[in-house]
C-alpha cells in the first residue's frame, strides 16, 4: 500500500486529471491539426472545465496561444463579451511593428485593451448589420495575426446571438493556424450553438466529445488520487460513486464534506470500516456543499451567501458591501473561504469553484434574506463604474423593487440596443412585459420598443401575444398603427406565411391610423403592393405601390426610401411595366450609380434578378455588378456582399455561366443558412442545377424544400423556374399529369398575381406537359392567354419564348411551322444569351425534323448536344445522345476529365482548347493583373472560387505562377489563338 496522507484541511481537488485520458487525447489530436473546432459536451460538474483547462497546459500545445473566455448566466447588455474577454490581455503577444489591416481598427471601442497595436478607428458606417459584421472581421483578423491559437469558449449556453453569430463567422473562414473550443450543456444549449458544428468547410479538422459520468473503476481512481492512496476498495469507490452520479466535481465534494466530519480515515488495508458503514450523504453536489459551508464561520459564510448572489466574480469589496461586512471581517472570513476551497481567487476578484456550488448555497438562503441581499448588491453596484445595468436589472428583480427594476430593465435594453444587441434588448423587454404592472401608456412604449427590437434578430422570439395584447386594449392610433405593421412584419419574418389574407388584413389596417408616420405608412404600402392577398389584382397592388411613393415625405430617411424605390422598380421589372425605368433611373441618380449603404445596394440587386428573371441581362449585370462593387466597400466579406452573390449566383444559372457554380451555391447556402427567406433564389437556381447536370436525388430533395418554403413565404416570383424544372422532368419521366395537378396552384398564383412577365419562361415546359397529358386544348388556351396578357409589354424574352412554346403545339401537325418557330426561338434565345434555353429549343427543333423526316435533323440535334456539352448538362446531354443514337447517329459526348486527364489539354494546344470557358476568364483577368478578389467581384463568384480556378489553371497549363501565366495568355492573343 502506498499513502501520501490526507490532503490539506478543507481543499480535496484533484491535481491529476482521472478518467478523460482517451478524451484529452483526442482533444489535443483535434486542436493540433487546425483549423479545427472541438466541441465539448456535457451536464453541469462532468469536468468539461477540467478538460480544456488539461488542455491548455499540454506539451503537445507548446508554442500554441490558449485564449479563454467564458459566457455568463446574468448577461451586461456587452455582446461579443467573451471573445473580448480573451482578447483583452494579448497587446504583448504582438509583434514589434506588426501589421494589421484598417478594418481591425473597428476593434477601438470593443478591446481598448489593444489601442497600442490596433490601427485607427475607421469611419463609422451608416448601417448597424455593416457595423458589425466589420467588427467580426476586425476580430478574426487579430486572432489571425497572434500567430497558432486556441480559442476556447466555455459555457456557450448562456452565449449571446452576437457571440454565436461571430462564431460561425470566424468558423466559415478559420485562419489557418485558429482551433476553438467549445463547452457547453447539451440540454440547455440553442440549436444555433448546436448548429455551430455542422456547416463547417471541409478544411476544418472537427470532432464532438459527449462527456459521460465516471464507471466504478475511473471513480475508484479519482478517490485514490484526490486522497493520496491506491487503498480505496471497490465497495467504498461504488458507494462514492452512487452517491456522486459519477459526476467529479461530486466526488471531490462528497470526498471533501468527508474530511471534515473527519471521517476519511487511511489505515494499513484499507479505510476504516465505520466510516464506510457510517456514510449517508446525500447524493449530488448541493448538500455535500451545504454541510460543509455550515461548518464555516459566520462571516465566512456571509461571504459566501454574498457571492452566490452575486454569481459572478467579484472584488472582495463589494462582497463586504453585500454582506455588511467590516473590512477585517471580511479579510478572515475571505480566507476561511478561499482555506475551504468552496471559493478560488479568480481575474483579481473571487467567486465559487463551479456554478453548482454557487446555486447550492443560493438556494439554501431564506428567501427574506436573499431580497435582502439582492438589494444591498444592487445599492451595491450603483456605486460602480460604468454601472452594470444588467446585473443591477436581476438584483432589483430579486429584491422585489419591482419600480427600480422596471427603470433598469429598461436602461439596460437601451445600452444593449445601442450597441445593436437586439436579443438582449428583447429579452429584457419581454421580461419587463410579462411580469411587472406597466401604466397603459408605459406598456404600449414597450412593447413598440420590443417589437422593433424583435423585427431586427436574427431568429426571432414569440412575442406576437404581447403586440395582440396592447392591441386589444384600445392604444392610441399612432400606436395601433405601428403595432399592426409590426405583427404584420413579425408574422413575414416568423413564418410561415400560410395566411396572407390576415397579413394583408393588418397591414391595411395600420395605413389607416399612420396618417402622423407617412414613412411608416410609406412601407406598409410597399408591403401591400408587393405580396398582395389571394385574389387580389395587380391594378389594386400597384395603386398601394403609387400611393407608397406618394406618401413617402420628400425629406424623409434616405436609406428607406431606397428600399422602397428598389422593392417597387422590382415589382414593375417583374410585370414588364415600364415605369421601373423611371424608379431605376431615380436610384441611379440619387446614389452616382454606386451604392453604398445597405438599403441602396439591396435595391440594385433586386432590380439586378428581376431584370433577369424577365430576360433583361445586360442591365440586371449592370445592377448586379454595382451592387457587388457596393457591397464590398461597404463590408467586404459582410452580409450585403453574401446577399449581392447570392443574386449574381443565381442570374449566372439563367444565362448558362455554371462552371463553379455548384460550389458557389454550396457556399451561398452555408453563409444564408439562418436566412431561408433570403437564400431562396439561390437554392431555387441551385436545385434547377443539380437536375440539369444529372444530381436527380439532390435535386429532388431540395426542390421539395424550396417549394415549401416559396408557398409558405408569398415567393411567388422564384415559382416560374422551379416549375420548369419540375415539369421537365416530370415529361422525361412521362409523369406529366401528375406534377400538373401539384403545380397547379402555383401556376394560378403567379397568373392572379399578373406576373406574366416572369411566368412566361415556365410556358412551353407547360405546354409540353399538357401535350404530353393529352390536354391540347388546355396547351392552345395557355399559349392564348399568354398571348393576351402579354400584348403591350416590351420584353426581349416574350418572342422566343412564345415561338417556343407556338412550335410545341404546331410539332405533329404542321412540322415546317414547328420548326420555323423553334428555329426563331433557339436563335432568339442564343441572342439574349440564354444558352440553356437556345439548347432546349434546338433539341425539340430536332425532334420535329426527325419526326418528319428532315435530313436536318441530325445537325441540329447535335448542336443541341454541343450546347448541353458546354453547359456541362449532363442530364440533358443524355437524354439527348439516348434519342441521337435512336435514329442512328454516334454522337461524340464530351465529358469531364478524369483526375489522371487534368493536364491532358496540351499547354501547346492554347488556352482554348486547354481551358473551359470560365477558366480562360479567370485566366484572361489574371493575365491583365488583376488580384484574385478583383476578378472575383468582375465574374461575380468567391475568391475561394477563383483560388480553386486559378490553381486548376496551372496545373492544366503547366505553370508556376501568375507571371507565367501572364507570358503564356500574351503568347496566344486575346482570342486565344497563337501569335
Amino acid at each position: 500500500m502506498s499513502t501520501q496522507g490526507p490532503p490539506p484541511a478543507g481543499r480535496v481537488v484533484s491535481h491529476t486529471l482521472v478518467g478523460r485520458g482517451a478524451e484529452l487525447a483526442r482533444l489535443v489530436a483535434t486542436v493540433g491539426h487546425a483549423p479545427a473546432l472541438a466541441v465539448v459536451e456535457g451536464e453541469p460538474g462532468i469536468g468539461k472545465s477540467r478538460l480544456v483547462a488539461e488542455l491548455a497546459g499540454h506539451p503537445e500545445l507548446a508554442g500554441r496561444r490558449v485564449l479563454t473566455g467564458a459566457c455568463a448566466r446574468i448577461r451586461e447588455p456587452f455582446p461579443l463579451g467573451p471573445v473580448v474577454d480573451a482578447l483583452r490581455d494579448t497587446g504583448h503577444a504582438f509583434a514589434e511593428g506588426a501589421a494589421l489591416s484598417p478594418v481591425a481598427g473597428a476593434l477601438r471601442g470593443l478591446l481598448p485593451e489593444l489601442g497600442d497595436v490596433l490601427p485607427p478607428a475607421p469611419e463609422p458606417l451608416d448601417d448597424r448589420a455593416a457595423e458589425r459584421h466589420r467588427l467580426f472581421r476586425g476580430l478574426r483578423e487579430v486572432l489571425a495575426a497572434l500567430g497558432p491559437v486556441v480559442l476556447v469558449m466555455e459555457d456557450l449556453h448562456w452565449a449571446d446571438e452576437q457571440t454565436v453569430e461571430f462564431l460561425g463567422y470566424l468558423l466559415s473562414r478559420a485562419p489557418v493556424g485558429l482551433s476553438v473550443v467549445l463547452t457547453y450543456r447539451g440540454d440547455e444549449t440553442s440549436p444555433d450553438v448546436q448548429a455551430l458544428a455542422t456547416r463547417l468547410p471541409d478544411a476544418v479538422t472537427r470532432d464532438h466529445l459527449a462527456l459521460e459520468p465516471l464507471d466504478a473503476a475511473k471513480t475508484r481512481d479519482l478517490v485514490g488520487v484526490i486522497l493520496g492512496t491506491d487503498a480505496v476498495s471497490e465497495a467504498f469507490a461504488e458507494h462514492v460513486r452512487e452517491r456522486s452520479a459519477g459526476l467529479p466535481l461530486a466526488v471531490q465534494e462528497l470526498l471533501a464534506l468527508l474530511r471534515v466530519r473527519g471521517e476519511l480515515i487511511p489505515w494499513e488495508g484499507g479505510w476504516v470500516r465505520r466510516a464506510l458503514e457510517q456514510l449517508e450523504v446525500p447524493a449530488g453536489v448541493r448538500y455535500p456543499v451545504r454541510e460543509r459551508a455550515a461548518r464555516l464561520s459566520e462571516p465566512a459564510r456571509a461571504l459566501l451567501e454574498a457571492a452566490a448572489v452575486l454569481q459572478t466574480t467579484a472584488r472582495p469589496g463589494l462582497l463586504a458591501d453585500v454582506c455588511g461586512l467590516t473590512e477585517a471581517e471580511a479579510a478572515d472570513g475571505l480566507d476561511e473561504a478561499l482555506e475551504s476551497g468552496l471559493l478560488l481567487e479568480r481575474d483579481q476578484g473571487v467567486a465559487f469553484r463551479h456554478v453548482l456550488a454557487a446555486q447550492a448555497i443560493h438556494d439554501q438562503i431564506g428567501a427574506s434574506r436573499r431580497a435582502h441581499l439582492h438589494a444591498r448588491a444592487a445599492d451595491a453596484l450603483r456605486e460602480v463604474t460604468p454601472v452594470p445595468l444588467g446585473r443591477m436589472a436581476h438584483h432589483l428583480r430579486e429584491a422585489g423593487r419591482t419600480a427600480q427594476w422596471v427603470d433598469a430593465a429598461e436602461r439596460a435594453a437601451d445600452q444593449a440596443r445601442a450597441l445593436g444587441d437586439h436579443a438582449e434588448a428583447a429579452r429584457l423587454l419581454q421580461d419587463v412585459l410579462r411580469h411587472a404592472p406597466l401604466s397603459a401608456g408605459h406598456r404600449e412604449r414597450l412593447t413598440v420598443r420590443l417589437g422593433w427590437d424583435a423585427s431586427r434578430m436574427l431568429h426571432l422570439p414569440d412575442v406576437a401575444d404581447l403586440l395582440t395584447a396592447v392591441l386589444e386594449d384600445d392604444p392610441t392610433p399612432a400606436v395601433r398603427g405601428e403595432l399592426l405593421f409590426l405583427l404584420a412584419m413579425h408574422q413575414d419574418l416568423k413564418g410561415p406565411m400560410s395566411d396572407r389574407a390576415d397579413r394583408y388584413r393588418l397591414l391595411a389596417e395600420a395605413v389607416e391610423h399612420l396618417e402622423q408616420q407617412p414613412q411608416l405608412a410609406a412601407w406598409a404600402m410597399v408591403a401591400l403592393g408587393w405580396y398582395g392577398r389571394p385574389g387580389l389584382p395587380w391594378a389594386e397592388q400597384d395603386r398601394w405601390l403609387q400611393r407608397a411613393l406618394r406618401t413617402y415625405p420628400e425629406g424623409g430617411d434616405r436609406t428607406l426610401r431606397m428600399f422602397l424605390l428598389g422593392k417597387v422598380a422590382m415589382a414593375y421589372v417583374w410585370r414588364g411595366d415600364p415605369r421601373w425605368v423611371e424608379l431605376t433611373d431615380r436610384i441611379t441618380a440619387e446614389t452616382d450609380g454606386r451604392p453604398r449603404q445597405r438599403s441602396e445596394i439591396s435595391a440594385y440587386y433586386s432590380v439586378g434578378l428581376a431584370a433577369h428573371q424577365v430576360g433583361r441581362g445586360e442591365a440586371g449585370d449592370r445592377f448586379l455588378e454595382a451592387a457587388l462593387d457596393g457591397a464590398v466597400a461597404l463590408d467586404a466579406g459582410g452580409f450585403p456582399e453574401i446577399c449581392a452573390r447570392a443574386y449574381a449566383a443565381a442570374a449566372r444559372f439563367r444565362t448558362g455561366s455554371w462552371d463553379g457554380l455548384a460550389e458557389e451555391f454550396a457556399f451561398l447556402h452555408g453563409e444564408m443558412i439562418q436566412r431561408p427567406a433570403d437564400r431562396g433564389a439561390v437554392d431555387a437556381a441551385w436545385a434547377c442545377l443539380m437536375l440539369a447536370t444529372g444530381e436527380l436525388d439532390h435535386a429532388g430533395d431540395l426542390f421539395r424544400d424550396v417549394v415549401r418554403r416559396i408557398r409558405e413565404g408569398g415567393l411567388v416570383s422564384l415559382m416560374p423556374m422551379v416549375v420548369t424544372a419540375l415539369l421537365r422532368l416530370a415529361v422525361a419521366r412521362r409523369a406529366s399529369a401528375a406534377v400538373l395537378d401539384e403545380c397547379a396552384a402555383d401556376i394560378a398564383d403567379w397568373e392572379d398575381q399578373e406576373l406574366w412577365a416572369v411566368g412566361v419562361c415556365a410556358l412551353p415546359a407547360l405546354v409540353e406537359a399538357l401535350l404530353q397529358a393529352g390536354h391540347r386544348s388546355a396547351a392552345q388556351a395557355t399559349v392564348a392567354r399568354y398571348e393576351r396578357h402579354l400584348v403591350g409589354l416590351d420584353l426581349p424574352l416574350i418572342a422566343p419564348t412564345l415561338d417556343h412554346a407556338r412550335g410545341l403545339l404546331a410539332a405533329g401537325q404542321d412540322g415546317g411551322a414547328a420548326a420555323r418557330h423553334l428555329t426563331a426561338a433557339a436563335e432568339g434565345f442564343r441572342a439574349l444569351g440564354l444558352g440553356y434555353e437556345a439548347a432546349q429549343a434546338t433539341e425539340h427543333t430536332a425532334r420535329c425534323l426527325f419526326a418528319a423526316g428532315d435530313a436536318g435533323a441530325g445537325a441540329a440535334l447535335l448542336g443541341a448536344i454541343d450546347g448541353y456539352t458546354r453547359l456541362g448538362a449532363r442530364w440533358d446531354v443524355d437524354r439527348a445522345a439516348r434519342l441521337a443514337r435512336r435514329n442512328g447517329l454516334r454522337p461524340t459526348v464530351a465529358r469531364r476529365p478524369g483526375p489522371e486527364e487534368e493536364r491532358a489539354g496540351d499547354a501547346a494546344t492554347g488556352p482554348e482548347a486547354a481551358l473551359t470557358p470560365r477558366q480562360r476568364e479567370v485566366a484572361e483577368l489574371a493575365a491583365a493583373g488583376l488580384t484574385n478578389r478583383e476578378i472575383a467581384r468582375r465574374l461575380f463568384l468567391s475568391t475561394r472560387t477563383v483560388d480553386k480556378h486559378l490553381s486548376a489553371i496551372l496545373h492544366r497549363l503547366d505553370l508556376r505562377s501568375r507571371v507565367e501565366l501572364s507570358v503564356y495568355m500574351r503568347s496566344f492573343g486575346p482570342s486565344g489563338g497563337e501569335r
